[in-house]
C-alpha cells in the first residue's frame, strides 16, 4: 500500500471541507477521484501534499505518517509529487528552467541529464521550445511541461489535479494516453478529474467525492456502469 488516507477531516474556518475521508492506493495503480466542482477533490490532494492542514485523521505514505508535515517542500524528495490544478508553470523562465525546477532536490547530475533527455524524447515539442519563455506555450504544451516538471522529481506517487482542464478534446485524449504511459513505466497515480468518463476508463480503482464525503467506490469499470454515476457524471 503506497498511500492510505484514514478518517481525514479538513475545515476552512466553519466549513467542513472533507468529512471522514478514507482512500487507499496500491503501488502501480491508477486511482481516479471524481466529483463535481467544490466536492473537495483538490482539498484532498493538497492535504496529502501537506499544503493544507488536516483537522484530524491520518495519511500514510509508504508506511510513514505524513499528515501535517513540518516541511511539505521536502515531500517530493520521498517520491510524492503533485501536478497542481491550472498547471502553475513558472512564467518568465524558459521551458528548460521549469524542468530543472522539478529536480531542485536532486543531486545526481547524470540522472538529471538522462531524465531531461527522456522528457524531450517523450515530448519533442518541449525540446524544440526549451529556450522559450514557458508562458508563451499553448495550454496543452503547458500541461505537458507541468507533468514533465513533476517527472523530473522522479515520482513514486504522482498526484494529478485536473490535468485535462481547459484543453481541446484531441489534447484531452493525448493527456490521458500520457498518464497511462507514465503509469506503465512504474509510477503510481492518484488522479483528480472532472472528465469522469476518461478518468474512470483508465482507473484501476475509483472514488466519487460529494461535498467532502466519499459516496461511491469500486473499480473504474464498476463505476462506469453504475446508474448513479452515469446519471450525475456521464450525462446518462
Amino acid at each position: 500500500m503506497i498511500l492510505k488516507v484514514q478518517d481525514l477531516n479538513v475545515h476552512y474556518g466553519v466549513i467542513h471541507a472533507l468529512k471522514g475521508v478514507n482512500i487507499e492506493v496500491e503501488e502501480g495503480q491508477i486511482v481516479s477521484l471524481i466529483g463535481s466542482n467544490g466536492a473537495g477533490k483538490t482539498s484532498l490532494l493538497r492535504t496529502i501534499s501537506g499544503l493544507i492542514k488536516a483537522s484530524s485523521g491520518s495519511i500514510h505514505y509508504m508506511d510513514q505518517e505524513i499528515v501535517n508535515p513540518k516541511h511539505p517542500e521536502l515531500l517530493p524528495s520521498t517520491g510524492l509529487v503533485q501536478v497542481p490544478e491550472g498547471r502553475k508553470i513558472f512564467a518568465g523562465m524558459s521551458v528548460y528552467e521549469n524542468l530543472l525546477m522539478g529536480a531542485y532536490l536532486r543531486k545526481d547530475k547524470d540522472g538529471i541529464k538522462e531524465d531531461l533527455a527522456n522528457v524531450y524524447a517523450r515530448f519533442p515539442i518541449l525540446d524544440q521550445r526549451k529556450h522559450q519563455d514557458a508562458a508563451t506555450l499553448s495550454g496543452g504544451e503547458q500541461q505537458m511541461l507541468a507533468i514533465s516538471r513533476a517527472l523530473m522529481a522522479k515520482p513514486k506517487l504522482l498526484l494529478l489535479d485536473e490535468p485535462s482542464m481547459g484543453l481541446a478534446p484531441l489534447l484531452v485524449k493525448e493527456i490521458f494516453n500520457i498518464i497511462r504511459d507514465i503509469n506503465a513505466t512504474g509510477t503510481t497515480i492518484l488522479l483528480v478529474e472532472q472528465n469522469a468518463m476518461q478518468a474512470l476508463r483508465i482507473a484501476d480503482k475509483a472514488y466519487v467525492l460529494e461535498t467532502g464525503t466519499i459516496v461511491l467506490q469500486g473499480s473504474g469499470q464498476e463505476l462506469l456502469s453504475s446508474p448513479e454515476v452515469q446519471k450525475v457524471y456521464l450525462g446518462g
